[in-house]
């Protein structure tokens, strides 16, 4: 007996949903970049995908790996639940991994007592406070666990203010911009935000 069309229509629709569930849960997420704490990595309106399978397949009921792969590891740059409100998901950079020593002196990022460089990291501010921003630790990273900053260290929330990143948080690693527009001109959508829109940024592989 043939199938009516209406229910061709409801399966196909069905079977899409259940994919686009599976893929969103386990393979790739979308994201976008809402503030400037990743600069210049990442731009206020970039729009990132995320691959959730990178440091293993996780229970989306518990957070636990079913099945795990390598850590995350230093310098990889990261989707996590924000510890202090795990309904906001995070980015920023891993800087220290389990068992790694940091320390912060006016500015300079230490990791077992070595000087730690990244070409990334930018500093907009030439003053130096007594703050975490710039004076931090020193502190043991706690297993699995991660210490992250943004690579816009002198604007950016990170673990030298509200602590580490449990494994179980990371949602995956950010991998590549597939959208980016400038938001600062016209954060609420009008047609006129279809002007600044960053060609050159789409397809930018991320690190």
């Amino acid at each position: 007996m043939k199938k009516s069309i209406f229910r061709e229509y409801a399966e196909a629709l069905i079977i899409a949903l259940i994919l686009a569930v599976f893929i969103r849960t386990f393979v790739v997420q979308a994201f976008k970049i809402p503030s400037g704490s990743m600069l210049p990595t990442l731009q206020i309106g970039d729009h990132i995908l995320v691959s959730k399978f990178a440091y293993g397949i996780k229970n989306p009921f518990s957070d636990e790996n079913i099945i795990s792969f390598s850590p995350p590891k230093q310098e990889d740059i990261i989707v996590f639940k924000y510890p202090v409100n795990p309904k906001i998901d995070y980015i920023k950079r891993v800087v220290g991994v389990a068992g790694d020593r940091i320390e912060i002196k006016d500015k300079k990022v230490y990791i077992n007592d070595k000087l730690y460089k990244t070409e990334q990291a930018v500093y907009q501010a030439n003053n130096i406070v007594q703050s975490n921003r710039d004076n931090y630790g020193p502190v043991t990273v706690p297993a699995n666990s991660l210490f992250v900053m943004g690579d816009n260290r002198d604007n950016s929330r990170d673990s030298r203010f509200w602590g580490f990143v449990n494994y179980k948080l990371v949602k995956g690693k950010a991998f590549i911009v597939y959208w980016s527009w400038d938001l600062d001109k016209y954060p609420n959508f009008s047609f006129k935000r279809f002007a600044t829109i960053r060609w050159s940024r789409f397809g930018n592989i991320i690190d």
